[in-house]
């Protein structure tokens, strides 16, 4: 396969890869461009590559800096700002966990806490509560790993998982 072809079908992979991290796939494909550059990319190259307008490439850049996968880098001489993608996939993943975390579990952890105060003892109430425990205890559960995980280093992590897939 030569470089061009393999380059769009690998970020077509990490646009549809992104939609599972709860990222739009055009943001995803724009981190993915910024990944496999060799040097900082601007809004024009990227808006070319892409094929997409100069709105949705800001308002993706915006994102992905605010996601910490993203970083502005100025260039002595340029009025442009060029971009640059965080590089170390270990650092990506934990960013990736701390966003999804913050803006997934967190906030249903928050309304779990507050409906499991309910009062009453009629059979509707017990099942709802037995179920809102079940779920907060498991979530719990799933926020201590991903806090475990994101304090691990990569080389713990890996070690780990190999011995988990033998």
């Amino acid at each position: 396969m030569e470089y061009q072809s393999a380059k769009e079908k690998f970020i077509q992979a990490w646009g549809t890869v992104g939609s599972d991290w709860g990222i739009s796939r055009t943001m995803a494909q724009i981190h993915a461009l910024l990944l496999i550059a060799p040097d900082p990319l601007c809004v024009k190259d990227i808006m070319d590559e892409l094929q997409i307008s100069i709105g949705n490439t800001n308002m993706n850049l915006r994102a992905l800096m605010d996601w910490g996968l993203v970083y502005k880098e100025l260039k002595t001489g340029e009025r442009k700002e060029f971009f640059v993608a965080e590089k170390n996939m270990w650092d990506v993943v934990r960013k990736i966990i701390t966003n999804r975390k913050r803006r997934e579990l967190e906030p249903v952890l928050k309304v779990l806490d507050e409906v499991s105060d309910v009062p009453g003892d009629s059979a509707e109430i017990k099942e709802f509560l037995k179920m809102v425990q079940e779920i907060r205890l498991f979530s719990s559960k799933a926020d201590s790993l991903l806090e475990t995980l994101l304090k691990a280093d990569s080389d713990w992590f890996v070690k780990s998982f190999l011995k988990m897939v033998k």
